[in-house]
């Protein structure tokens, strides 16, 4: 595979902040923001409360050029520890990553414990540190350096259940769901590790607002990946976001895999997972379904909320598929490409920038094998990191380039172009294992652009690699009126 060296682009435009775009984004850290009481220490009005124009929330401003790392801290390296993890940053930078979510941190119940060491998601203190991954200080570090690096940092939040050994259990039976007295797990989930709360009990609501402050007012934590959240009334968290925001200017990720309640996007969330889209493409990928079936799921407005884009994370990794059995190595570069330029945030798990071929137990020490893999895609998720930092056209949410579908007769061909500030790109997929032949491409792309990366069969190129000119022509590429797209065959085109 033709691989380039995209590092130093994507490290030096997060370094500087550098995007090419108008616009100014705020800060993450409540060192920078200086916020009191929602108003920043600059006077500007705090995205958490009523935005004057909009009367909605909007996700921090670093957001729109945020690239997503899911950290599976257990399974991450051999010791399986924050500080062990710490020494992985730089490399995480490198590869253009500049957001970083925690899966859970806190400590594990015993009670009903599956396997070993048990799951993330049955939190027994959720102002505690799971001391399998090292001390409060150890994670204090962590968090410091992140910041430090130019990461921003959010949490994973659990706030339908917790463990059975949850203190709260015993000092307050009554925040929890009850049936004859007796605490239940939840209804319908199979989840006989933790216990369903009761979300009619202000207190509980109370205290699980209290918990939250804690790691954002302690921590500097940038936000929170809110699991299982339609399993909480929305009014819950349009209050905690609310209460939250007055803190400092937050990021709220929603776990909503089947789209069970889109309201909460109308305030409390700025992003939900794209679930629809990953689906289809692993369908799209074992050729049974076509391409045009992807434009069911996108965002059909342009506002102030935008998708998580992905290939893997934890819950599919472990229980479904890994992103080996999912995609492949022929189709990666594609799949990573498109990830990339469709309207949203991208984020990669764990494992996944070696096309991890391991589904990792969920309830034991299974760590990721860094020598296996079907390929290393750290240098191709670089320079796509790169290119979506520099490119207003593919930034996310409101102030990201408008999205338009192009149409080439052709239901494997996936067309789109995302315009910004004077710029286009046009991004053409092949989403398909046949070769197609003589597709009008006539409407879609013109003289005078370059080819900022183009791949087939999981081999890429990048604009860089024509040592000549460093771009190449379009006119060049593409004859006029057809054009003959070979298996998985991408081109991301600038004007």
């Amino acid at each position: 595979m033709k691989k380039f060296l995209a590092v130093a682009l994507a490290a030096l435009i997060a370094t500087l902040g550098l995007s090419g775009c108008s616009g100014s984004s705020k800060s993450g850290s409540l060192e920078e923001t200086g916020s009191v009481g929602g108003i920043s220490s600059t006077g500007e009005m705090l995205p958490g409360e009523e935005n004057p124009k909009t009367g909605i929330s909007e996700a921090p401003g670093w957001t729109k050029t945020a690239v997503l790392y899911e950290v599976n801290i257990r399974q991450y390296t051999a010791e399986g520890t924050f500080k062990a993890f710490e020494t992985h940053l730089d490399e995480l930078w490198d590869m253009g990553v500049n957001t970083l979510w925690f899966m859970p941190i806190h400590p594990i119940s015993a009670t009903n414990r599956i396997g070993s060491l048990g799951s993330y998601y049955s939190v027994d203190d959720y102002r505690g540190i799971n001391p399998e991954f090292g001390s409060e200080e150890d994670f204090r570090n962590l968090v410091n350096a992140a910041h430090q690096k130019g990461f921003h940092v959010m949490l994973d939040w659990v706030a339908n259940h917790t463990g059975w050994d949850n203190a709260w259990i015993k000092e307050h039976p009554d925040w929890y769901t009850q049936e004859n007295g007796e605490i239940i797990p939840p209804k319908g989930t199979g989840w006989n590790d933790v216990a369903d709360l009761n979300y009619d009990n202000p207190e509980m609501r109370a205290e699980m607002i209290s918990c939250m402050e804690y790691w954002v007012r302690e921590f500097d934590i940038d936000g929170f990946r809110c699991d299982y959240a339609p399993g909480v009334p929305k009014d819950f968290w349009e209050e905690a976001r609310t209460e939250l925001d007055t803190i400092k200017d937050l990021y709220f990720i929603e776990e909503d895999l089947g789209w069970v309640n889109e309201g909460l996007l109308d305030y409390a969330f700025d992003t939900n997972y794209s679930s629809k889209v990953y689906e289809t493409l692993v369908a799209i990928s074992h050729d049974s379904k076509s391409a045009d079936k992807l434009k069911l799921y996108l965002p059909k407005d342009k506002n102030n909320t935008f998708p998580m884009n992905y290939l893997d994370n934890h819950d599919v990794n472990s229980y479904d598929r890994t992103i080996a059995e999912a995609f492949g190595a022929e189709k990666l570069p594609e799949m990573y490409s498109l990830i990339f330029t469709l309207p949203g945030i991208p984020m990669i798990y764990s494992g996944a920038e070696i096309g991890n071929d391991k589904p990792l137990a969920f309830m034991d020490k299974d760590c990721i094998d860094w020598d296996g893999g079907i390929g290393d895609y750290r240098e191709l998720i670089g320079y796509l990191s790169g290119l979506k930092k520099e490119h207003c056209a593919l930034h996310a949410g409101a102030e990201g380039g408008d999205f338009e579908l192009l149409d080439t007769g052709n239901k494997n061909i996936f067309a789109f172009a995302r315009t910004a500030d004077g710029e286009r790109i046009v991004c053409v997929y092949n989403l398909s294992k046949r070769a197609q032949e003589d597709v009008d491409i006539s409407g879609i792309f013109s003289g005078g652009g370059r080819i900022l990366i183009k791949g087939s069969g999981g081999e890429y190129e990048t604009a860089g690699d024509n040592e000549k000119s460093g771009e190449y022509e379009v006119d060049a590429g593409f004859p006029d009126g057809t054009y003959s797209f070979e298996p998985w065959e991408f081109f991301v085109v600038l004007y």
